[in-house]
């Protein structure tokens, strides 16, 4: 028996991976992340599935017996998350009773928002001589923070910003970017992406605010920050370069 943390991608079904749809096919015990997870994808689990539970409505201890129960019959667990199980997922803390039960698991990666995201914007987010960093965060709540991972102190290195659940404080987001980035640095806010209602707002840190407000995004929004979103005059790779790239092709190709 095995417990399968599946990445259920951004919200489209349609970028799931292959392993994921037939895992979930397989698996007679489903487990989905409320209304987080695609309707499409949970009707389909209940064709296939024995038992489907939403775990929106279940705490830790009880999605944690749910699968106990399921390892006692000898049936898989397919527990769906939405975007990456390693990007806040809460697959830790699950892991953790998982490994205090014996319980054997494996993770099925996702594709994650910030990706949909940046292809949504038709945008590569490291650019040569720009930024070749991308830092993913999230905006402090009531999740405790390190101190060295505030955001100022982040925003430190300049690189290119995705910040996840921090939409409703973009206000503050943006006073604690500013002097690092400059109030004429880009800013894109990505709303529900890859979903059929999906949405986005750009602009620059001096008037995303306005321009959220306007679109009244109040949830499940990406903010991403950095020169890259709006940059033409960057130096081309070496990977393509007409002195290197076959040098680079012919090793790979060799492995």
């Amino acid at each position: 028996m095995t417990v399968y943390f599946i990445g259920a991608g951004p919200g489209d079904p349609e970028l799931m991976t292959v392993k994921a749809v037939n895992t979930i096919a397989r698996c007679p015990v489903v487990l989905y992340a409320g209304s987080l997870i695609p309707e499409q994808v949970i009707a389909g689990a209940r064709d296939t599935a024995e038992a489907v539970y939403d775990s929106a409505e279940l705490n830790l201890d009880e999605t944690t017996a749910i699968i106990e129960q399921a390892a006692k019959e000898g049936k898989d667990v397919a527990r769906l998350q939405c975007g990456d199980p390693a990007l806040y997922g809460a697959t830790g803390e699950q892991m953790r009773r998982l490994d205090a039960l014996g319980i054997d698991y494996q993770v099925i990666p996702g594709v994650s928002a910030v990706a949909a995201s940046a292809a949504m914007l038709n945008k590569e987010l490291t650019l040569s001589g720009v930024s070749q960093t991308v830092i993913m965060t999230r905006y402090e709540g009531k999740t405790p923070f390190p101190e060295r991972e505030r955001l100022p102190q982040l925003a430190q290195s300049g690189a290119t910003l995705a910040i996840h659940l921090g939409v409703t404080r973009i206000h503050k987001i943006v006073e604690e970017l500013v002097p690092h980035y400059g109030a004429d640095c880009p800013v894109a806010v990505c709303y529900r992406t890859s979903w059929p209602d999906q949405d986005y707002v750009t602009g620059t840190l001096a008037d995303i605010v306005e321009k959220v407000r306007a679109k009244k995004f109040t949830r499940t929004s990406l903010i991403l920050v950095g020169r890259v979103l709006d940059c033409d005059d960057f130096a081309d790779s070496y990977l393509y370069d007409k002195s290197q790239a076959h040098i680079y092709r012919k090793i790979h190709q060799q492995k």
